[in-house]
Order: structure tokens, then C-alpha cells, then sequence
């Protein structure tokens, strides 16, 4: 018989990386004001080292095919929320219809008012990776990027930018914002690469 106010163990921990703790909410967090998009001149750009650059209208965005993917994300500040659910544009399409040259090592994500962040291509291309313009079965709420933010949950969320409307393909890793201010460029939860050395 277990003692008076004594602790269950926690069935989800081995989900949450060293240094995090479980949420259930969705805290916001994010550099700048909440951008004011006008959907009927909103577009999402692929350039860079690819055979074939491409623009797409929100209308065309959303006749791509789609996925859902159930996924933990976690945040440099250090929650973690299990099993969310988003829905989007898995990053696949977009490599494949972009024709990504075999020079291309890296990705830059072009965001609203000039946030950029960067990634290897090889943690990009992965099944769990969206553009996502929906959480939790409605669309995104503002302030957690609508009308569409990239999904990236192998790293810390700030890899995954709000307000995304570009990703350029590149021969050479060029940090994002976060990163030229001292955030760690690889960014692996499981490492607690939160910072720089």
C-alpha cells in the first residue's frame, strides 16, 4: 500500500527531454508583434539552390495534399507539450516539387518581419515535419502562427517559425536570428543543446 502523499511515477516520462517539464498548455512565446497578414496577398516562396523556385497563393497552398501528425514538441524555455496534433503540407511535397539540388546541405525559413532560422536539410526532410495551418483540428490561432508556421519537432520550437512565407535551399549552413544571438544552431532537445558554447 503506497504512503500517505506518496508520488505516482510519471507514464510520460521518458517523453520529456533532460531539463523539461510537462505542460498542457500552449504558452506563447515569440520575438516581435503578431504580424497583421491580408490572406488575399499572402504567398509562400521556395528558392534557392533548386531546379525549379516556386510561388504559391494561399488557394494553392491549401490544394496541396495533406497529413496529420500527432507529435511531443519542446521549448528552449523549457516546457514540453505531448501529443499535439496539426495538420498541413508535409515538407515532402514541397522537396519533391522543388527539385532540391544535391549541393543543398542546409535550409534557411524565411518568417514575417525578417525572423529567419535555420536547419540541415537532413532534419528537415523527415515524416513528422509540416507546414502546418492547423492545431488541434482549427485553424492556427494568431499568436502561434497563422496562417501558417513550418513543424520541426526533432528541435527546440524556435526552430519551428511562426509565419512562415519562404524557405530558401542552401550550399552552406547561414544562422537565423536566434542563432546570431547565441541559441544553439543544432538546437537537439534530447542533448539540451539550449545555448551556444
Amino acid at each position: 500500500m503506497p504512503l500517505f502523499g506518496s508520488r505516482q511515477p510519471d507514464p510520460d516520462a521518458d517523453r520529456v527531454p533532460p531539463g523539461q517539464y510537462k505542460t498542457d498548455k500552449f504558452p506563447v512565446l515569440h520575438y516581435g508583434s503578431v504580424p497583421n497578414t491580408n490572406i488575399a496577398t499572402w504567398d509562400f516562396r521556395v528558392f534557392g539552390e533548386v531546379d525549379t523556385p516556386f510561388r504559391l497563393t494561399w488557394d494553392e497552398f491549401k490544394a496541396l495534399p495533406r497529413k496529420t501528425v500527432t507529435t511531443d514538441i519542446h521549448c528552449v524555455t523549457r516546457w514540453t507539450k505531448l501529443d499535439t496534433v496539426w495538420e498541413g503540407v508535409p515538407i515532402q511535397e514541397i522537396l519533391a516539387r522543388a527539385g532540391v539540388r544535391p549541393s543543398v546541405a542546409h535550409v534557411l525559413e524565411h518568417a514575417e518581419q525578417g525572423y529567419t532560422t535555420n536547419v540541415p536539410l537532413s532534419v528537415l526532410d523527415d515524416d513528422d515535419v509540416l507546414l502546418a495551418d492547423t492545431f488541434d483540428g482549427k485553424p492556427l490561432d494568431l499568436e502561434h502562427g497563422w496562417p501558417l508556421r513550418l513543424v520541426l519537432p526533432k528541435r527546440y520550437f524556435w526552430k519551428s517559425a511562426k509565419w512562415i512565407r519562404g524557405l530558401e535551399f542552401l550550399d552552406r549552413d547561414q544562422p537565423g536570428f536566434w542563432e546570431r544571438y547565441g541559441y544553439s544552431n543544432n538546437a537537439e532537445p534530447w542533448q539540451e543543446e539550449r545555448y551556444s558554447e
